[in-house]
């Protein structure tokens, strides 16, 4: 592929670069809406290893929103309790308000097989070995430079969605600012096969030499992630023997642990980016913010990231998006990403809690998460995706909606309600209409749009659909 005969071809609509689970989802949700798209990816083959293993309780009602979530539900182990910063003392998610109160035990790797499937099947076009090393951009459309199988060539977009990861190029060629704090503590994580595993097979430990939690992966393999005092001064890598080391420090045991696969290292580097919109370039997922993986709730922040944009965007593109609209992903999603930075700071001192005084702390609020039923509610609402909430004028608007999710498989709002005029005019905007007292618009994201007070008339609804004004 040369430069010349790249730069003579059509703009694409919208480039996603990326192709993780964040990128996939939101190219499905820009094709589902009718936008050619098209998913550029620096690997020329997906990661055997997978870096998140938990699908949280809101992305599986993501998936049913779009009347997917039937095979992951099938493949995924229910896990009924999670923890808070690998305390003793579990967060219940079984009395959740959402028709799925677990965690889905699921690897990345499938998770990305299954959101590529689906992507190829909307009419997504899938390019590896395509890595971007450059972009520019101006009021009408985005050049981005790029090195494929053949050499560097370039293409032109109307939009692009940087959903590369934390060391995402498309964030640093945009000249976003992405503030936040270094590494102070480091983590591991490693997969092995348990001759002897715990029981139950989900535990956590904790002593002043670090601590762990151990999730099974299937075939007697699972995965041991925590963080080693021990080691906190080093930086040459970590080993099958380290991970030997610091399991049988902390637990007491190695399991008979054998057979390594994936091993690693990490930091608690944690950095939003100041805009998730710079012009024409959007970021989503790690691309927008980086943190510990505590609680295991990236993948599932990105993915509702790419939920709220998909639409948005597509709107856009398709010039029947009110004024602002595109806006106010930034706007909603930006805090989310700071309240992610917040708790897994959070977690990840009660994790490495290791002085007497923060041993003491970490006690206290092992403590009242076993003894104060709203405490541990409000922490699994906040790391099952549950808590989150735009902001709006009604009681309603802002907040999810999942009774609604069968009527949105298409990415069309609805509207529930018995009203036969405003059934009529949602028709004609492109809604899908179901009935339901009052008067409540959905978003294609599964939030809640717009809701008629008790006292609205008729005409009272039919003003408040046509002041959202965006099409579909």
């Amino acid at each position: 592929m040369n430069l010349e005969s790249t730069q003579s071809n059509e703009t694409e609509q919208v480039l996603v670069v990326g192709a993780g689970p964040v990128g996939l989802w939101v190219a499905a949700e820009l094709a589902l809406a009718g936008v050619p798209t098209l998913v550029v990816e620096r690997a020329v083959e997906r990661s055997p290893h997978s870096k998140a293993m938990g699908v949280h309780p809101r992305t599986v009602e993501v998936l049913a929103m779009r009347g997917v979530e039937k095979e992951f539900l099938a493949e995924g182990g229910r896990v009924p309790t999670w923890h808070f910063g690998m305390l003793d003392n579990r967060l219940d998610l079984r009395e959740l308000d959402t028709p799925y109160p677990f965690l889905l035990s699921i690897p990345q790797l499938r998770t990305e097989q299954l959101f590529e499937r689906r992507a190829l099947d909307l009419g997504v076009r899938i390019l590896r070995g395509h890595g971007v090393t450059g972009l520019t951009q101006d009021d009408s459309a985005v050049t981005v430079e790029l090195d494929g199988p053949d050499g560097p060539y370039a293409l032109t977009a109307r939009y692009v969605v940087g959903a590369d990861g934390a060391g995402s190029t498309v964030r640093k060629a945009a000249g976003v600012d992405f503030p936040g704090s270094d590494a102070t503590t480091f983590g591991y994580v490693g997969e092995v096969v348990l001759d002897d595993p715990p029981v139950p097979p989900v535990i956590s430990a904790h002593n002043t030499d670090g601590a762990l939690i151990t999730v099974p992966l299937g075939g007697g393999r699972f995965r041991i992630a925590g963080l080693d005092s021990v080691r906190q001064g080093r930086d040459d890598g970590f080993t099958f023997e380290d991970l030997r080391a610091t399991t049988t420090r902390v637990a007491g045991s190695d399991f008979g642990m054998r057979d390594p696969g994936w091993l690693s290292r990490f930091g608690n580097t944690t950095r939003i980016a100041a805009t998730y919109r710079k012009g024409r370039v959007l970021l989503a997922g790690d691309a927008a913010h980086m943190h510990f993986p505590a609680g295991g709730v990236g993948l599932n922040v990105g993915v509702q990231d790419a939920m709220n944009l998909g639409w948005k965007l597509a709107a856009q593109v398709q010039g029947r998006a009110a004024p602002g609209l595109l806006d106010s992903y930034h706007d909603e999603r930006h805090p989310v990403g700071l309240e992610l930075a917040e708790h897994t700071l959070a977690q990840t001192a009660l994790i490495g809690a290791a002085t007497p005084e923060q041993r003491e702390l970490r006690k206290l609020v092992n403590d009242l998460v076993g003894s104060v039923p709203q405490l541990n509610r409000a922490l699994a609402d906040k790391l099952s995706g549950l808590d989150v909430a735009y902001p709006g004028t009604h009681p309603l608007v802002g907040k999810r909606f999942p009774a609604a999710a069968e009527h949105l498989h298409r990415g069309r709002p609805v509207l529930l309600t018995d009203l036969e005029e405003a059934a009529d005019l949602a028709a004609r905007l492109g809604f899908e209409t179901a009935g339901g007292p009052g008067a409540v618009v959905v978003r294609p994201d599964g939030h809640v749009w717009w809701a008629a007070d008790e006292a609205d008339t008729e005409a009272d609804v039919l003003a408040g659909l046509t002041a959202l004004g965006t099409t579909f």
